[in-house]
């Protein structure tokens, strides 16, 4: 048994260890609410934007690119661990090998539950170039930034302020759709 202390407590009320996850702690409807809450740059943007659109964005860079299910879900999941060890920006990220370790660990249990197995390698890279064109337009269009080359992309990108709810129901639909195709 978890000590409490130790825990969080999710949307639909599950105390988990970030720091020591099970299977057992993560429901998809926990992902989809608590993403499309978190501010994407730690809130220092022009507008809200939410990580949950964020990662709708990638799954859906991943079914423009024709990738299979297992991918456009990898990537609608790459940053659930955001759900429960918060987000921290990229360069403060490199400099917590701890945190990183502990995100990798949970992100393994996430994807081994939702997907039937962690990434591998190629996966990871795969995820991680749609993952890190997502980031270029973000940083464009929210910070006025750019960093090196503008990549392609293949959907369209709003940054219109969008409700929540709505955001929380587009994750799910992702999710249960792609699901379904991988059973």
């Amino acid at each position: 048994m978890t000590d409490q202390a130790d825990c969080i407590t999710s949307y639909s009320g599950i105390h988990m260890n970030p720091l020591d996850p099970k299977p057992d702690d993560f429901r998809i409807e926990d992902i989809a609410h608590a993403l499309p809450l978190i501010c994407r740059g730690n809130g220092h943007v022009k507008t809200f934007f939410s990580v949950g659109q964020h990662c709708i964005n990638c799954a859906r860079e991943a079914e423009a690119l024709y990738l299979p299910d297992s991918m456009v879900l990898a990537c609608l999941l790459h940053d659930a661990s955001e759900c429960y060890m918060s987000d921290v920006p990229r360069p403060f990220k490199r400099n917590l090998p701890e945190y990183r370790e502990a995100e990798d660990r949970l992100l393994s249990v996430l994807y081994t539950k939702f997907l039937g197995s962690d990434l591998t390698e190629e996966e990871y890279r795969q995820m991680k170039r749609i993952d890190n064109a997502m980031l270029w337009y973000d940083m464009h269009e929210l910070l006025n930034e750019d960093f090196g080359p503008k990549p392609e992309i293949h959907i369209r990108i709003s940054y219109a302020w969008r409700p929540f709810r709505e955001v929380e129901e587009e994750y799910l639909d992702i999710y249960q759709t792609r699901n379904r195709s991988m059973i």
